[in-house]
């Protein structure tokens, strides 16, 4: 899991993992996650991300998430952090 800060925005590229190692990652970089960092970028491909696009969008839950905001860009999702 590649990751870039960008001030207060954390970038993470998931390609190329299964959704568990994503969600277990994901899950783990949240509670872990400075508070100055209140976006989590996650980019997770289009044509062959769907599985993990479903996975952040759908299924990934912590107490951190104040909301997950679609991307102009389908291969990317926005999420807020409290």
């Amino acid at each position: 899991m590649r990751q870039i800060k960008h001030g207060s925005v954390l970038e993470v590229d998931i390609h190329g993992m299964t959704a568990s190692e994503a969600k277990r990652g994901l899950e783990q970089l949240l509670s872990r996650a400075d508070k100055s960092i209140t976006e989590v970028r996650v980019i997770h491909g289009y044509n062959s991300g769907q599985v993990l696009r479903d996975m952040v969008r759908r299924q990934l839950k912590h107490p951190r998430i104040s909301a997950k905001i679609l991307s102009l860009n389908p291969g990317e999702t926005r999420i807020l952090l409290k």
